[in-house]
């Protein structure tokens, strides 16, 4: 599966975007939650193996589905695992209607000029060709800017497109993501000086070239508006951030023609006790809730 004009037109239907991203750092903080403390694991291998299980028991709910749900962005090693038998990614597409992306970011450098660049990405090349193998559709990268700083932000961004053309090349849809701490002292500051960046770097881009942009929920409303109408955009997403539910919902329907891509946000009322009709139930409300602040704006 190629990210074509079917794929674009797809992901610009109505619904939102599934972050099941979660990886080494996040993952305890994760699987704590929804209620498996450090002391029944030992190890990342069995961190990420109850993880897995937690994402599978995700993956295979009745309401995780296309109905809502546009794409799903993968950790790298649930893309290279499987569910029912299958590869994740096959999976999601062929029995859910769930578009694939994999997060290919390492972490974050230590913070220079009030932001964090990415960590290098060794082996970026070989991952991006086992992805296409695999049937994924794009990647995602995260950045992380804490204050307004033109220099740091202006590097940020630079970063993310450098990373989004090679990735482009290999015929994969980069999700660009730059997110905008939400205890930013001047987070307004930090977005206005954002949103410069990216319109800059988004109208020297080629020809034909796409990128999905996933940002932090502005404290401007409608402070994108311009990007989610940008000839080289395909969608808008919108990054929880740490705020729940209710917060980045709230904030969310005052933002038109951007749609969530949440992660703690949509798995926050999961536990791992609950029956699989408890689980589906939580989960559905959840996926309606988030749908709703995408598609019905105020």
């Amino acid at each position: 599966m190629r990210a074509d004009g079917t794929i674009e037109q797809r992901l610009k239907r109505s619904g939102f975007v599934a972050a099941l991203d979660q990886s080494g750092g996040s993952t305890p903080s994760a699987l704590l939650h929804y209620g498996i403390p450090a002391s029944e694991y030992a190890g990342d291998e069995e961190m990420f193996r109850l993880m897995h299980e937690m994402r599978v028991r995700i993956m295979t709910a009745p309401s995780f589905s296309s109905a809502k749900i546009l794409a799903a962005i993968l950790f790298e090693r649930t893309m290279d695992d499987q569910v029912r038998g299958r590869a994740v990614p096959t999976f999601l597409w062929e029995e859910r209607g769930v578009i694939p992306f994999v997060k290919i970011d390492r972490g974050l450098e230590p913070e220079r000029n009030g932001v964090q660049l990415m960590n290098p990405i060794p082996g970026l090349d070989a991952l991006l060709a086992r992805a296409v193998a695999l049937g994924v559709v794009g990647t995602k990268m995260r950045s992380f800017i804490t204050h307004p700083s033109q220099e740091g932000i202006a590097a940020i961004v630079a970063q993310q497109f450098d990373l989004a053309a090679q990735i482009s090349e290999r015929g994969l849809l980069p999700i660009i993501e730059p997110e905008v701490s939400i205890g930013s002292p001047d987070k307004t500051g930090a977005e206005a000086i954002l949103l410069n960046e990216l319109t800059r770097k988004l109208d020297d881009l080629p020809p034909g070239r796409r990128v999905i942009l996933k940002l932090t929920i502005p404290d401007v409303p409608d402070l994108y508006a311009a990007l989610v109408h940008h000839e080289h955009v395909i969608r808008v997403l919108a990054l929880s951030g740490g705020y729940s539910r209710v917060d980045a919902c709230k904030r969310l329907a005052h933002d038109h023609g951007m749609t969530a891509s949440f992660s703690r946000a949509l798995l926050e009322d999961l536990r791992r006790t609950m029956t699989d009709d408890e689980f589906d139930r939580a989960l559905s409300a959840a996926v309606d809730q988030i749908y709703r602040a995408s598609t019905e704006k105020e």
